[in-house]
């Protein structure tokens, strides 16, 4: 038996009930986060056909994006929105705009001008 000197310290008496305890706790406490986080688990252990749960949303597949300001569209500055996917999470995005070689060169100053030799 390989690590037999673990009996040693520990009588098999209550080693092998506490490890055999352990695994029984740690199985239901798995069995018991699927059920409460999914649906489609339930439906099927009570023979339902699979997606007719109403947790199940249909939707284009589209999402909703939302602006914060509007009048930085005209400025070029970063926007900020809020998307809202289809099973309804959301999230913030940052759009930077587009930056042209001549959008560069406008904003240029003297002093940089002056690095450019």
């Amino acid at each position: 038996m390989n690590n037999a000197r673990m009996w040693l310290v520990v009588h098999p008496t209550i080693g092998i009930p506490l490890f055999l305890g352990a695994v029984a706790v740690g199985s239901f406490s798995v069995h018991v986060a699927v059920l409460t986080n999914t649906g489609w688990v339930g439906d099927f252990l009570q023979g339902k056909e699979l997606g007719s749960t109403a947790a199940l949303k249909q939707s284009d597949g589209t999402a909703t994006v939302v602006f914060k300001d509007q009048d930085k569209a005209a400025t070029g500055l970063a926007r900020e929105a809020t998307v809202t996917m289809p099973d309804g999470r959301t999230g913030t995005a940052y759009f930077e705009p587009k930056v042209t070689k001549e959008a560069l060169l406008a904003t240029t100053t003297v002093a940089d001008a002056g690095l450019k030799k």
